[in-house]
């Protein structure tokens, strides 16, 4: 939390020393004036060195003189503060609000004493008096409730303030964090019903309820908000977002495909949303196999996408599905802004293997070999492609050639000496054959142990 700065009046510069009216020979009056005041600049001198305990007792001396003088019992505040002497300093300043009700920086004075001993409770009696002088300290007021836990007084004087005074980023973090105890969302859906019926052109109160309804699984009411909100702002990105999970629901993909083509461009929409828009619909597109080309033009909308690599992750969905033709279709697809980005190179030749494509497995895995001369994984799969296509002798140079390359990783060993014992036992070279799959058991054996 941190409290409100404000610009304090330096009491000791507009001090007017009281008179004793008991006496009446003037020589004497200046005298006592002249005492007093020595004293009182001995203090400020002090306080200003930071020497606060002879501060201290040159306005004790000020105080046997002139004991009803507000302005010594606020210096004293004051310098008791400076030393942490907590309580001796929220006497003083007390002493003054009580000799000076409307004497606004005594009150600050106690409730820098609360706020520094972290009396948070005390602060919220003394921050209400200061809020009579100036109403910005109702932000000071609401950390101090967050810091009490009473999370229904915060929520309702920072819809006050946000409101009368706009949006802050605190408050919005403090909102967040209240919101997520369901007690407090009737409270706020109910004040988001009433916002919008007093601001129906205010895009975000709209927004705010459909999440409140998402969050809370009632998903026909924040439909219902939805279709308000594009009713009253038919421009809005936003509607378009909650509008699609009602078309998909309803097996309606044309009109999905319209709200998601509207959300995915906006730069007003979350890109976490987006990717949960994209996803929703590649399962959608999976069961329903003529929208693949709109599936299609939305991973477009994520080419410059930083964060999530869109094309690659859908490949891998289909991978993980074993739809190689697919996987092929878009690990291929994102290979072409990222041609050298090692996981899908590999994931591409394994899909290109899986789906029987070895003539496309030994054009690609060859041009890898030349453009990372020392990847064994690709020597690896050219020499299987070639032993699939039945050209063993290309097959067993090749792999004897990235054999040499692979260091510390058995189960590529085991593969590699595999191929070497497929490609001699084609050309018909027993001995060799039997080296190479005697060399796979022995390391599938040690493996094992």
């Amino acid at each position: 939390m941190k409290k409100l700065k404000m610009y304090r009046w330096l009491f000791g510069m507009f001090f007017i020393p009281t008179l004793l009216l008991a006496q009446t020979e003037p020589e004497e009056v200046a005298a006592v004036d002249d005492k007093f005041q020595n004293f009182f600049y001995e203090s400020l001198k002090q306080k200003g060195i930071e020497n606060y305990d002879k501060a201290i007792e040159a306005l004790e001396q000020c105080k046997e003189l002139e004991p009803n003088n507000a302005v010594v019992y606020f210096e004293l505040g004051k310098n008791y503060l400076a030393q942490k002497k907590y309580k001796e300093a929220y006497a003083n300043f007390e002493k003054v609000t009580q000799m000076d009700p409307k004497n606004r920086w005594a009150w600050v004075g106690m409730y820098d004493v609360c706020y520094d001993t972290q009396d948070y409770n005390q602060s919220i009696v003394i921050i209400q008096k200061l809020i009579e002088f100036n109403a910005d300290y109702k932000e000071d007021l609401t950390s101090l409730y967050m810091n009490t836990k009473q999370f229904d007084k915060a929520l309702e004087l920072i819809n006050e303030l946000n409101e009368k005074v706009g949006k802050s980023d605190k408050r919005d973090l403090y909102k967040a964090d209240i919101l997520k105890d369901s007690k407090y969302q009737t409270a706020e859906k109910n004040h988001l019903l009433d916002q919008i019926k007093k601001f129906p052109k205010e895009e975000a109160n709209y927004i705010s309820l459909i999440y409140l309804y998402s969050q809370s699984n009632q998903e026909e009411k924040a439909l219902e908000v939805a279709m308000k909100l594009e009713k009253e702002i038919p421009t809005s990105d936003w509607a378009q977002v909650s509008l699609f999970k009602f078309h998909l629901n309803n097996n309606d993909g044309d009109n999905a495909v319209k709200a998601m083509n509207m959300v995915l461009p906006s730069i007003k929409i979350d890109s976490k949303i987006k990717h949960r828009i994209l996803n929703e619909f590649l399962i959608y597109a999976k069961n329903n196999p003529k929208y693949e080309p709109d599936l299609d033009k939305a991973i477009a909308y994520f080419d410059d996408d930083k964060e999530v690599k869109v094309a690659k992750e859908i490949g891998k969905f289909y991978y993980n599905k074993a739809n190689w033709v697919k996987a092929v279709k878009y690990f291929e697809m994102y290979l072409k802004n990222a041609p050298e980005e090692m996981e899908t190179l590999l994931l591409l030749l394994q899909a290109y293997t899986d789906n029987n494509q070895f003539d496309v497995l030994s054009k690609k895995a060859d041009e890898l070999t030349q453009l990372f001369p020392t990847q064994p994984q690709f020597y690896y799969y050219s020499g299987l492609a070639y032993n699939q296509l039945q050209n063993f002798k290309k097959a067993t140079s090749i792999l004897e050639t990235g054999l040499d390359f692979v260091i510390e990783d058995v189960a590529l060993e085991i593969n590699f000496n595999i191929q070497l014992g497929e490609a001699y036992n084609g050309l018909g070279d027993m001995k060799k054959k039997e080296k190479y799959f005697t060399k796979a058991n022995e390391l599938i054996n040690k493996q094992k142990k």
